[in-house]
């Protein structure tokens, strides 16, 4: 394309000197442009006359063809930097319900400040969903344990304590904390999250088999049940901010931790809004709780 742009500032100042020095070339430079081009179409584009430089007989018939060229490469220049600019742009995420909750409104809102016709949609899902959402294009990149998928890329975003739920009335709420043996005999309502569980990974590591009753998916169903005094669970902290359940929330310990991280389309593949996001979020995980 740097030679039919070059060919064309010659035709149109009438000189290869005036159009080095528009273009930022040396003269020698533009001369060995427009020669490759004649060599590469095999005919000559232009001639020098009294008038200056000018278009051959075959020039001439060959130069609408790449006026044409170029107005599409210019167009396709001007598309490419509008969509850098974000002016459209559909975001897909996995995500799950407390990242829904807590990160993405405010991460959304800040985003959109700076790009407000990008769009969004949201897929919740848990840590086998979300990445075959990815694999199979229904979602851009999705939130994860990195835990789930060892094997798998996984840019590490944040990572949160879990505590110890529990109904109002349990003996247990009288303690400044509990441990994973306190809470192994209780009725556990288990947070459904696919291939990987944090606390279930805890409890076996420490030799231990939680009693569980239920497997839920919601996270706020299990707050609830555990309102009603249907058992015990060990959820996110950031699960439980601004709840209104009537729960009580205590400390484990040792302290356990949940990791979140992205996964996400090859990077060739995933659509440019969906790369500034993730760039975004990267830049303001301090404004993560």
């Amino acid at each position: 394309m740097k030679r039919l742009l070059a060919l064309q500032k010659v035709i149109e100042l009438r000189s290869f000197s005036k159009a080095a020095l528009a273009l930022g070339y040396t003269q020698s430079a533009v001369s060995h442009m427009v020669a490759a081009l004649e060599d590469e179409f095999s005919i000559k584009l232009l001639y020098r006359s009294h008038a200056g430089v000018q278009l051959t007989l075959e020039g001439a018939q060959v130069y609408p063809l790449i006026q044409n060229a170029i107005r599409q490469y210019q167009a396709m220049q001007e598309k490419v930097q509008e969509i850098k600019e974000l002016s459209s742009g559909t975001v897909r995420i996995g995500t799950i319900s407390s990242i829904s909750a807590h990160w993405l409104p405010v991460l959304i809102q800040k985003f959109q400040e700076k790009y407000p016709q990008v769009k969004f949609i949201l897929h919740q899902g848990n840590y086998t969903t979300i990445p075959e959402w990815v694999r199979t294009n229904q979602a851009d990149f999705g939130f994860i344990s990195p835990d789930a998928l060892p094997n798998t890329a996984v840019q590490f975003v944040k990572s949160g304590v879990l505590r110890a739920v529990l109904p109002l009335n349990h003996p247990l709420v009288q303690r400044k904390f509990v441990t994973l043996a306190d809470l192994a005999p209780e009725p556990f309502l288990e947070l459904e999250e696919g291939v990987y569980s944090e606390p279930l990974t805890a409890f076996a590591t420490a030799n231990l088999r939680p009693n569980v009753k239920l497997r839920v998916h919601d996270d706020y169903s299990i707050l609830s049940m555990i309102e009603l005094g249907l058992g015990v669970s060990i959820l996110p902290e950031l699960v439980l901010r601004k709840t209104a359940y009537q729960v009580a929330i205590l400390p484990i310990q040792p302290e356990l931790t949940r990791k979140i991280g992205i996964i996400s389309q090859k990077i060739v593949m995933l659509p440019i809004a969906s790369q500034y996001f993730i760039d975004f979020i990267m830049e303001n995980v301090d404004l993560l709780p």
